[in-house]
This record gives structure tokens, sequence and C-alpha cells, in this order.
């Protein structure tokens, strides 16, 4: 992965699910140039636009941690074209920003989530690329509550 200002590789591949679990969550090249795509396409940009940090909750997930943590069995995740993200401040704003930033520049993506869980997390899901390759620009919400 290329050295971007605001992004590393650990923080896509650090885990407590898969520290707890002993799952080894190291990807393999093709991942790690997918997540360079994302970041370099989507995420440094897009930080740069915002102005405003970007933490990732949730990046490559191996085939048994994206199991474990419940994942879809096609997740981009598992080929390191996805990461959850969250933001200082209002997260529903900024999916607003990210999505209208991205069409504005041109910038394909496949899905654009804004999504939460029973226990309260949000977090904004952006994958580059979905499963055979495909950029569907798909902007939806999965809010459970």
């Amino acid at each position: 992965m290329a050295k971007y200002r605001n992004f590393s590789l650990s923080e896509f591949v650090e885990s407590t699910t898969a520290k707890w679990r002993l799952i080894d969550n190291t990807p393999d090249f093709d991942a790690v140039e997918h997540l360079d795509e994302l970041v370099g396409t989507i995420l440094q940009p897009l930080r740069n636009a915002w102005g405003k940090p970007l933490t990732v909750t949730s990046g490559y997930r191996c085939p048994a941690l994206n199991k474990a943590v419940g994942g879809v069995e096609n997740s981009a995740h598992t080929t390191g074209y996805a990461a959850d993200i969250t933001t200082t401040g209002d997260l529903d704003e900024f999916i607003e920003f990210a999505e209208l930033w991205m069409t504005s520049h041109g910038v394909k993506w496949d899905q654009s989530i804004n999504e939460s869980n029973k226990k309260g997390a949000h977090w904004w899901h952006i994958a580059i690329r979905g499963s055979g390759g495909k950029q569907r620009c798909q902007s939806f919400k999965l809010l459970k509550k």
C-alpha cells in the first residue's frame, strides 16, 4: 500500500475479534493493492476535502474474520475493496458530503451505505468495487434500531 498522509495499512487490518479468536487477518498482495485503490481514489482525497479525521472501524477481513463478525459471504471487505468509516461530528452530514463529492468528482464506487446496529454504533460503509469488479454507485441506508 502506498504511503498516504492520513491512512496506514495497519488500521485496515486491525481487529479485536481477530485477536480474541486468534485469526490471522493478514491480507494477500491483491487485497493490499485493492486497499491502496480504495484509499488513493476515495478515502485520502475525501479526507482532504472534508478536512476532519476519518477513522477506519473495519477494513480488510479475511474470510474467517468476516464470518466471525457476521459479514455477508461475498463482502467487499474480504477482497480489500471496502471499509467502514466514522468521523467527528454528524455522520449523516459527512455521508451526504462524501456522496456529493464522489459524484461531482466523477469517482465511481460500488456501495455507499449509511449503517447502524442495535447497539447504537453508526458508520459509513464504502466499497469501491463489489464482486466481479462492479461499480454500481449504489447509495442506501441500513439503520437498525
